[in-house]
Formats: C-alpha cells, structure tokens, sequence
C-alpha cells in the first residue's frame, strides 16, 4: 500500500510540473519578450510617424502647386479683357491737378477704403480696365417680345491687391484680393427706357433701369481730358466719385501666399516696369504701350504645416511653388 501511494505522488507531482511548464511564462521570459517587443516595435512605428509626416507634407506642396496654378490662370482670364494696364508709378502716386504727374493711388483702396481692404497692409500690385460682358442686360427695341435681351459690355476697374495682416480668419502668410467696380448699363440714346438721375450719384446720366446701376464710387475715365497729353496722362487723372464711398467687398482669391520681405534687392523684368509691395509672393511687370503685364505668384506650403519660422529660404525652397504668366490684354482705347 505505501508502495502504491509513493508511486500515485511521484505520478501527481510531474503532472503539476508539466503544468506549470506548458501554462506560464517566468518573469525573466516576459522581461526578454517585451524588449524583444520594443526593439522590433519603435523602429517600425518611427517609420510610419516618418510616412504620415512625409505625405503630409507632399500634400501641403500639392495643394499650393494647384491653387497658385489656379490663381495664376484666373488672374490671366481677366487680364485678357483689359484695355489699360497701371504701372507701378500711377499706384503709388495721389491725383492731383497736373496730369502729367498724376496717379490713382488715392482713388483706389487702401487710400479710398473699402472692405477687405482698409489699411496700408492691403497694397495694390495690379490694376487695369477691362471691358466686362454682361449677358441678357438690354430689352432688344425691335423685338416682337419683351423678353428677347442682348448681351452688352461695360467698363470695369480690376485691382489686385497682396494683404498680410493678423486677420484670424486667414494663414499667418499673405493673400491675395480681389477688387471690381463696374459701370452701370446705360440706355441707348432715343429710347424710352430710363431716366436721367435714375441711379443715386450719377444724376447725369441715364441707365435702362436701377438694376443695373454702376457700383457705388465708379466713374468713367475722360479721354477727352484737355489738358492732359496722351493716353496714359489721361487715364492717370482719373478720380473716383467723390459723393460715394465704395462698397464692393475686396474678395480673397487665394491664401497661403509666400510673405517673405522682398528686401532690397529687387526682382528684375523681362520687360515693362516693377510693380510690386512689401512681400515676394505676388508682383508685376508692366508694359503699358502694349496693354501687357507679367504675373509672377510663389505660394507658401510651408505656412500650412508650422505657425512660425516659414520664410523662404535656399534650403525650404520646395515649399514655395511659383507660377507666372505674361498676358496682353485684348482691348484697345483710343485717345486723340
């Protein structure tokens, strides 16, 4: 009996040895499988930190690639339209009553402000005429029925404008605006429709109806200015309407423009004149005799990812896409 009992404990404790073998692990065997762990983990999830980082990055550059290509493409749309182009002189020179050294910038906002464009941090870069198209605007006189329209153009001043200030509501680097005051569609001379004064400001002159007013401040240029001497004198002497300030909103077209300081070292031109502001992220060169401007425009990818230390530099210059177009307007103005 005692012999049977020896033989079931020695049975009984290599049981609970294979047990405890095959069901745990010792201290030691958890501390090694957890290093093991960290040693194949962390590079792996350094590499995939790195991965999200880099194709955050390339989308950053890609978004600014588009929207400044896209930007470059609608400022050139509208340049094609234009009949007169301001250079660099005329924006940065007050109307006064000598034509020969007359300019706009006191007539056009910041100076004549306007919201979205109020103070010095809005400059203007690009400024032209064109002539805008209006579809359906005049009631055809011959025409059996009244709703038969026909398209018609009328005169615009355009402004271009490169903003850095602290407005939250946009990215700690520059933008570009936009600015449009149009003239109203005038009646025909011996037509009924209209009357004189019909529009607020303009008691001079007669519209087909108050729908289609000029915008608040428009005026038309005087090409027949005596005492000016050649199309540019004339078209630098033009002056809004005193009598009302402007309303149109300054829209912004595009964000995440390159605001570093354009220093003293200038950017140079193919042709025509420098116009330009405090940034390097939007400036011109001007031909006026041609009716020709050259737009060049660099974004700022690097302002999308960090709130500080985003200037342009050699070393982050993949961050700053650049776009340019040369544009000649397809309008003519003609001054004796």
């Amino acid at each position: 009996m005692k012999n049977v009992l020896k033989f079931l404990l020695s049975i009984q404790l290599k049981h609970s040895k294979f047990v405890q073998q095959v069901n745990g692990f010792t201290l030691i065997e958890l501390l090694v499988g957890l290093l093991m762990a960290f040693l194949v983990l962390t590079p792996l999830l350094g590499f995939m930190v790195n991965i999200l980082s880099t194709d955050q990055k390339e989308q950053a550059k890609a978004n600014s690639e588009q929207e400044i290509q896209t930007a470059v493409d609608y400022i050139a749309n509208d340049l094609q339209q234009a009949v007169y182009i301001y250079d660099n002189t005329a924006l940065t020179t007050n109307s006064n009553t000598v034509p020969a050294s007359s300019g706009i910038k006191d007539q056009i906002p910041p100076s004549n402000i306007t919201p979205g464009c109020n103070s010095s941090t809005c400059q203007p870069i690009l400024v032209f005429w064109k002539r805008k198209f209006l579809t359906s605007a005049i009631t055809l006189s011959n025409s059996t029925t009244t709703n038969t329209k026909d398209d018609t153009f009328v005169y615009s001043l355009v402004a271009y404008y490169l903003i850095k200030d602290g407005n939250a509501t946009w990215s700690n680097a520059a933008r570009i605006a936009r600015f449009e005051i149009s003239d109203g569609v005038l009646a025909a001379s011996g037509t009924t429709t209209g009357t004189t004064g019909n529009c607020t400001g303009y008691p001079n002159d007669t519209y087909i109806d108050t729908s289609h007013c000029p915008n608040a401040g428009f005026q038309r240029f005087n090409l027949n200015l005596a005492s000016a001497a050649g199309l540019t004198q004339k078209m630098n002497s033009w002056t809004a309407t005193a009598s009302t300030a402007y309303t149109q909103q300054a829209s912004v077209l595009i964000d995440y423009i390159d605001q570093t300081s354009i220093g003293s070292t200038l950017p140079t031109c193919p042709t025509g004149t420098l116009s330009y502001g405090s940034y390097m992220g939007f400036y011109t060169c001007v031909d006026v005799a041609n009716t020709t401007a050259q737009v060049f425009l660099r974004g700022n990818a690097l302002a999308r990812l960090q709130t500080s230390n985003f200037d342009y530099s050699s070393n982050n210059q993949s961050y700053f896409p650049t776009a340019s177009v040369r544009v000649q307007g397809r309008g003519y103005l003609f001054s004796k």
